[in-house]
C-alpha cells in the first residue's frame, strides 16, 4: 500500500478517535516536506481546527503522537506552526520500492473493456506539401497526449482528418499539369510529399508575377494600388484556372478525380515515411473528401429541425447571440461547405464508427474561436460529447529567425529536421568514441536516432503546450542540463552499472526486510519514483505531456546527484550494494516509462 494512503487512513482514524469527527479522504492533505524542515511528508492541520477546536500546534501535535501509536509507516514527527511534518519509518521505504520494484508498470493505470473512450485527433495535414516542423509539434502533442491517457486507465483511439480537398490542392495539381512533364517520386527520385509541395511553390511563383504583371496594366488604365492588386489577384489566369479544376472536381469530373487521386497517393506514402520517422501512427484516418457530403446533410437537418436558418442568398447561418457570440456561416449561398461544415461532418462519421466518451482535438490556438463555436454546434445536434469536446490548444513554434510560409517554400521541413537531428546525435556519438567500442554500424545508427529524436521530441514537449516556442535544434541536444540525450544517459549509465552487476555475479533483488540503512538521498529516489503514479494522474487532468517532461527531469537530477555522492558497485556491504542496484534499476525502469510517454526511447549503451 502506497505510504500516503497508509497516512491518510490513520489521519481519519485519529481524528475520529481524539474528536469524534468522521473526515473525508480529500479532507486530508499531504505534501512533500519543505527541505528547511525534518521529514519526509507534511499534513496540513488546519482543515481539523473546527472539529479540535484547539490552536494549531496543539492539534497538530495530538494528531502526530496518535500517528506515531497507530501508523506503522511513521518514526517521528514534528510540528511547525500549523503543519505536522511526519518522518517516514526506514522499513516503509523499504516496503515501498519492494511495491515499486514488483509492478514493470508503477504508476500507470491499465483500461478495462469498459473503461471511457477517448478520442483524440492530431495531425491535419493539406495533401499539398510536405509536413513541417508546425505538423512535428502537433504531432508529438497528439501521440503523447494518447500515451498519457492510455497511462490514466482510458482506451484511446488516436485518428488524423487529412484535408484533401478545395483550392489549395487543385493550386498543386495544376501546376503539375503545366510545369511537370509527368515527372513522379520514381522519376524524380523526390518522397511524394515534397514533389507536390514543390509544385504548389511553383504555382504561388507564378501566380504572383501573373498578379504583378496585371496590377502595373491596371494601374495604367487608372485604378489606384490596391484596387489594383485586388482585381489583379481575382483575374489571373492561373487563379481562374484553380477554380474551374476545383468546379470540376466538385462535379466528379474523371480525369480530374484521377489526377487528384494519383498525386494525393504520392503524397500519402510520403506521409507514412515521415510519421513512420517520428514514431507516430494513427488507428483510424478520416479525409475531408468524404465528411464535407456528411456535414452538408446534418447542417440540411439541423435546418429542417429549426436549429440554423436560411437567409435570403440561401446561405445556411447558425445564430449563436444567445450564447454571448456572433451568426456562423454553415453553407454558403451556392451550397459549398466551409471548414466549420467538414468538421460536423466528420463528427457524425466518428460518432457512427465509435462510442465516444470524450473527444480531443490537437490543434493550434490559432482555431481557438472555431472550437467554441465547434462545441455549441455539436451539443446542438444532439452528440454527446460536444460540450464537453477538448480543443487541446497549443502555441505556434517559432524560429530564430522568424516565421514559417509554405507556399514561399521557407519552412523547416519534418524530414529535413529529423535528418538534421540524427545526424548532430550521431556526431555527438563519434566524439564519444572509447563509449562505443565494440559495437557494429548499426548499432551506432540506432543509437544516433534514439538519441536525435529524443532530444527532438523532448525539447518540444517539455514546454507548456499552450506557449508559443522557440525551436533550437543545438540547445535541444546538448547532454547536460534540461533535456532529451541528459536523461538518456542517464538510463544509459544505469544500464552500464546494472550489467557490470550481473557480469559480476552480484545480487540485484530488492530485500523486503533489510539491516541496511537508508541514507537521505536513497529516500528522496525511493519517494521521487513513489510520485510518478500522482504526476501521470496531473498530466493526465492537465492535458500536459510537459508535466511528464518535468518529473522525468527531476527524477534525472535526483539520481545523479545520488551517483555523485554514492558509490553503488563499491557499496560499503552486500546488503547496502543490493539495495543501490534496486534502487538504480527501478529510476531506469520509471525514467523508461516516464519517457515512453512522451514517444520517447531510452537507449541502453550511449
Amino acid at each position: 500500500m502506497k505510504i500516503e494512503t497508509q497516512i491518510t487512513t490513520a489521519v481519519i482514524a485519529a481524528v475520529k478517535e481524539l474528536y469524534g469527527q468522521e473526515v473525508p479522504e480529500q479532507q486530508v492533505q499531504l505534501q512533500k516536506t519543505r527541505s528547511e524542515f525534518e521529514g519526509n511528508l507534511t499534513l496540513v492541520v488546519f482543515p481539523f481546527l473546527k472539529m479540535s477546536k484547539k490552536k494549531p500546534e496543539d492539534t497538530a501535535q495530538e494528531l502526530g503522537e496518535s500517528l506515531v501509536r497507530n501508523c506503522e509507516a511513521i518514526a517521528s514527527f514534528n510540528v511547525v506552526k500549523g503543519f505536522l511534518n511526519l518522518v517516514i519509518a526506514p522499513q516503509a521505504w523499504i516496503s515501498l520500492l519492494a511495491d515499486i520494484d514488483g509492478d514493470e508498470h508503477y504508476g500507470m493505470k491499465k483500461a478495462g473493456a469498459d473503461a471511457p473512450l477517448v478520442m483524440i485527433e492530431y495531425s491535419s495535414p493539406n495533401t499539398n506539401k510536405p509536413l513541417h516542423l508546425g505538423h512535428v509539434r502537433n504531432n508529438l502533442l497528439g501521440w503523447s497526449l494518447a500515451k498519457i491517457m492510455e497511462a490514466n486507465g482510458n482506451r484511446v483511439v488516436k485518428t488524423n482528418i487529412v484535408n484533401d480537398r478545395g483550392i489549395h490542392i487543385c493550386k498543386s495539381m495544376l501546376a503539375w499539369l503545366k510545369w511537370g512533364n509527368g515527372e513522379t517520386p520514381e522519376s524524380s527520385g523526390k518522397k511524394g510529399d515534397h514533389l507536390i509541395g514543390d509544385y504548389y511553390v511553383a504555382f504561388d511563383k507564378h501566380y504572383r508575377e501573373e498578379v504583378k504583371a496585371l496590377k502595373a496594366q491596371y494601374e495604367a488604365e487608372g485604378l489606384d494600388s490596391e484596387k489594383a492588386e485586388e482585381k489583379a489577384k481575382a483575374e489571373a489566369p492561373l487563379i481562374k484556372e484553380a477554380h474551374e479544376m476545383l468546379v470540376k472536381w466538385e462535379q466528379n469530373d474523371p480525369e480530374v478525380r484521377a489526377l487528384w487521386k494519383k498525386m494525393n497517393s504520392w503524397v500519402y506514402a510520403g506521409f507514412d515515411e515521415t510519421y513512420r520517422a517520428l514514431g507516430v501512427s494513427f488507428d483510424k484516418i478520416y479525409y475531408e473528401s468524404e465528411t464535407y457530403l456528411k456535414g452538408k446533410a446534418k447542417v440540411e437537418e439541423g435546418l429542417r429541425k429549426g436549429l440554423f436558418e436560411r437567409h435570403e442568398d440561401n446561405s445556411v447561418w447558425a445564430d449563436l447571440t444567445k450564447e454571448g457570440l456572433d451568426q456562423k456561416l454553415l453553407l454558403r449561398s451556392d451550397g459549398t461547405s466551409v471548414y466549420m461544415t467538414q468538421d460536423i461532418g466528420t463528427a457524425e462519421m466518428r460518432f457512427q464508427d465509435y462510442p465516444i466518451d470524450k473527444m480531443i482535438y490537437v490543434v493550434g490556438n490559432e482555431q481557438n474561436y472555431h472550437f467554441q463555436v465547434l462545441s455549441i454546434l455539436l451539443d446542438r445536434l444532439g452528440f454527446k460529447w460536444g460540450k464537453e469536446l477538448v480543443h487541446f490548444s497549443y502555441g505556434m513554434v517559432e524560429l530564430p529567425n522568424g516565421k514559417m510560409k509554405s507556399r514561399e517554400g521557407t519552412v523547416v521541413d519534418a524530414d529535413d529536421l529529423v535528418a538534421a537531428m540524427i545526424s548532430d546525435a550521431r556526431q555527438m556519438s563519434e566524439d564519444k568514441v572509447n563509449k562505443l567500442e565494440g559495437i557494429s554500424e548499426e548499432e551506432k545508427q540506432e543509437i544516433a536516432r534514439i538519441v536525435g529524436m529524443g532530444a527532438l521530441k523532448y525539447f518540444i514537449l517539455k514546454v507548456d503546450a499552450r506557449k508559443n516556442m522557440l525551436f533550437n535544434p543545438e540547445e535541444s541536444i546538448d547532454f547536460n542540463g534540461n533535456t532529451g540525450p541528459f536523461i538518456q544517459y542517464t538510463h544509459a549509465r544505469i544500464r552500464s552499472i546494472l550489467r557490470k552487476a550481473e557480469q559480476n555475479n552480484q545480487q540485484t533483488s530488492v530485500m523486503t526486510k533489510t539491516s541496511a540503512t537508508l541514507n537521505e538521498k536513497e529516500i528522496a529516489l525511493i519517494q521521487k519514483m513513489s510520485e510518478f503514479g500522482a504526476a501521470v494522474e496531473q498530466a493526465g487532468k492537465d492535458y500536459s505531456p510537459s508535466g511528464i517532461a518535468n518529473y522525468c527531469y527531476e527524477l534525472t537530477k535526483e539520481f545523479n546527484q545520488f551517483y555523485h555522492d554514492y558509490s553503488i558497485l563499491g557499496a560499503e556491504d552486500e546488503e547496502s550494494r543490493s539495495l543501490r542496484l534496486t534502487i538504480a534499476r527501478n529510476v531506469a525502469k520509471t525514467l523508461k516509462n516516464g519517457m515512453s510517454l512522451l514517444g520517447i526511447e531510452v537507449p541502453e549503451r550511449m
